[in-house]
């Protein structure tokens, strides 16, 4: 997995497998059912799996009282549209293209200043540089995601390998993309402008928030092996944050659902 990728929990429901035990019980309930005695987390988890989500009895809203906010950085661009098609139950806030810049100005200095600059900027100098300087690599790298060399299947099965002088002309292509992104803004352009310049793959980060039942319908549909490779990986990473905060019905859903869900019709 790329090592810019990022999740971590900015808030969560405490004691969620409570409150959903608690929602769960006021459906049933004479009274309050605030005034009755409520289980401990671990028998409320118990509950939970065994009277709401085994045997796929239907009673699922109550999983919509807890709701957990992720902080995701360093994920691409592609995957961020892939996963805020996903609007019931769920919130997201994007880093916007229209009003950041500074980081990719920042990576095309660093090119240009490897760069000759008693030479007019060509192919092969460019070539040169990347290919020379790991730092200029890694600099790319840190706004802009390619995928590890390897092997790959396209939407249709059909197998291709994606090799290390393939990968590097593409970091060429991206050095190419960043300087004229900064270019652009030197030449008065606004960000919304020269954002058009910046690959599909930038990445961005963002803060999303989801109720467990929209959690995980996220993770059926995302967590399945003909899922984009990015949304896999990014399932996985969200996976032991959704183990630690609820973790009966996480343990039940790794072991019933998990890349075995239905997918929407």
């Amino acid at each position: 997995m790329d090592q810019h990728f990022q999740v971590r929990v900015v808030a969560q429901t405490p004691n969620p497998q409570q409150l959903i035990w608690l929602s769960a019980h006021q459906c049933v309930c004479e009274g309050a059912a605030i005034d009755d005695s409520l289980p401990d987390e671990d028998k409320a988890g118990e509950y939970v799996v065994k009277h709401l989500l085994a045997g796929n009895r239907g009673h699922y809203s109550p999983l919509e009282a807890p709701q957990i906010s992720f902080s995701v950085a360093g994920l691409n661009h592609r995957t961020m549209q892939q996963i805020t098609r996903h609007r019931i139950g769920v919130h997201f806030s994007v880093q916007s293209l229209r009003y950041t810049s500074d980081r990719f100005v920042k990576v095309a200095t660093i090119i240009r200043q490897a760069l000759d600059k008693s030479e007019r900027l060509a192919d092969e100098q460019l070539s040169k540089v990347v290919f020379e300087y790991t730092h200029i690599q890694d600099a790319i790298e840190q706004v802009i995601y390619l995928r590890p060399e390897g092997e790959y299947n396209d939407r249709v099965g059909h197998k291709y390998y994606y090799d290390a002088a393939e990968r590097m002309c593409d970091l060429q292509a991206c050095a190419v993309s960043l300087m004229r992104y900064a270019d652009k803004l030197k030449q008065g352009y606004s960000e919304e402008h020269a954002a058009g310049l910046l690959p599909m793959d930038t990445r961005q980060n963002w803060v999303m928030s989801a109720n467990a039942r929209s959690l995980m319908h996220i993770l059926d549909l995302r967590a399945a092996k003909n899922a984009q490779l990015e949304c896999q990986q990014l399932c996985d990473l969200i996976f032991p944050h959704f183990e630690k905060w609820v973790p009966a019905i996480a343990e039940y859903y790794l072991k019933n659902r998990w890349q075995k869900a239905k997918l929407a019709p």
